[in-house]
């Protein structure tokens, strides 16, 4: 306990991305295991020394890279109390508290964010997991359950955009779909996928043959945070009988404003829907939130009952080992608990809106500079944006400088942003969803980015 405190205390001294380099950490570990037991101090004098310096700190305020996985002080404790209790929580007799709260808690979600109420859901690992989870049950329902007993037809089609994580093809591949068969619609200027565009490779598949099995809309991408039209491609899948499957990893969370609720427009369409308490709900990760419409598809996709398992609270109490992949399941609902007690949901709306307005303020600065610009429009609390000098008109040096520019700032330290590509173009992204983050951190971060640029080599 002291030594996390101590670590929260000191967090900012550190630089926020590791810098070392391939095999540093390797070597300072001895080759073999210790032969009698070791102190706890000695112990934590080796992470301070050895491993500290190898952690990239994505708790820093000044982490602004990817997507956060954030945690609170209240989630840590929930989390320390899930160690201590240790329960493997694969069915209600093996834990009954952890498998009613995880009910509860997926209510209490799902009403605070405004989703249908006929829904139910389970705590995943991961979006990766969910999103495999809704491939399989898609699957299995296009097949007529079939799959699971004879194998995997090869006429299966899966459909997403191609600003896609990269998560739903390997659930393509994992699945027996096949890569093959996942097919990468077209998106617009906004990176949105183009429903006109989705209906028609539907309509030619089925000329061809071929079984619409899937359709996966991204409610955030992950390059820009593209948001799919659901009440126009929701019809779409209804028309033909196709899975919706709602990929809202991390922007879901802002289902909790009621000034995004826009961006859940169309969702009776869906199938299933995902997001991630583990991304900006100051949950620590891992814990990922899975809804499904229809809950008997998909345990007809999961379950597997051998006798060991049999019991005779069975059908009157969700046994979650039959809601996806893995039979062991930690008691991930704990510490939801524990975030969504400690902070309240207003407390937890109002820290997210201080987010967005941190990000707009950035935002407004990246506009009004001479020198850089907004790459795409800023949403929730991510900006897409890189370094323009009006001199430069050269796409090639320009993206020469933006990652000069990226790599010097994350090599000094101070702060931590990641990249992605937009028509070519290399941007830099922003976002800024630490738990603990203040004004100031942000300016620090602006004010490095101006300090940078100016002595860029042009």
């Amino acid at each position: 306990m002291d030594w996390i405190e101590g670590y929260f205390q000191n967090l900012e001294s550190y630089p926020v991305k590791s810098n070392v380099a391939p095999k540093d950490i390797y070597n300072t570990i001895p080759a073999s295991p210790p032969q009698e037991s070791e102190s706890l101090d000695d112990i934590l004098k080796d992470v301070n020394e050895k491993i500290i310096p190898g952690i990239t700190h994505w708790q820093h305020p000044n982490f602004f890279a990817y997507f956060p996985a954030n945690t609170s002080f209240p989630s840590i404790l929930g989390e320390m109390l899930t160690a201590t209790l240790g329960a493997q929580c694969m069915i209600w007799d093996t834990s009954p508290a952890a498998a009613e709260l995880e009910e509860r808690m997926m209510e209490w979600l799902r009403d605070s964010m405004g989703l249908p109420n006929n829904w139910e859901g389970c705590i995943q690992d991961t979006a990766s997991t969910a999103s495999l989870v809704a491939i399989l049950t898609a699957r299995e329902k296009a097949t007529d359950f079939k799959s699971n007993e004879e194998g995997v037809p090869n006429n299966l089609r899966v459909y997403c955009s191609t600003q896609t994580h990269s998560s739903i093809e390997k659930g393509v591949c994992i699945s027996g779909i096949g890569r093959k068969n996942m097919v990468k619609i077209p998106v617009d200027d906004d990176m949105r996928m183009i429903p006109e565009r989705l209906e028609a490779q539907i309509k030619e598949d089925i000329q061809n043959g071929l079984k619409p099995c899937c359709v996966v809309t991204a409610m955030g991408t992950t390059g820009t945070v593209a948001i799919d039209d659901l009440k126009v491609i929701g019809p779409v899948c209804a028309k033909y009988d196709v899975w919706l499957h709602v990929d809202a990893a991390y922007a879901g969370s802002a289902l909790m404003l009621a000034e995004y609720q826009w961006m859940a427009e169309g969702m009776e369409y869906a199938d299933s829907f995902v997001f991630n308490p583990h991304k900006w709900l100051f949950t620590n990760f891992d814990c990922t939130a899975y809804y499904v419409k229809d809950v008997d598809i998909l345990l007809k996709t999961f379950e597997v009952l051998p006798e060991y398992l049999k019991t005779k609270t069975r059908g009157q109490v969700n046994d979650y080992r039959d809601w996806g992949v893995p039979l062991g399941r930690r008691f991930r609902a704990l510490k939801l608990w524990f975030v969504l007690r400690s902070f309240g949901i207003k407390g937890i709306r109002k820290r997210m809106r201080h987010h967005i307005a941190l990000n707009d303020w950035f935002a407004n600065q990246i506009e009004e500079s001479a020198d850089f610009e907004l790459v795409t429009t800023a949403v929730l609390n991510f900006t897409c944006f890189r370094y323009r000098p009006p001199a430069i008109k050269d796409e090639v040096i320009l993206n020469q400088l933006n990652q000069k520019l990226l790599d010097q700032l994350n090599t000094s330290g101070k702060a931590f942003l990641s990249h992605t590509k937009v028509n070519n173009i290399y941007a830099l992204r922003m976002v800024i969803g630490q738990t603990y983050v203040e004004q100031r951190h942000i300016e620090m971060v602006l004010e490095e980015l101006r300090k940078i640029a100016s002595g860029l080599d042009i």
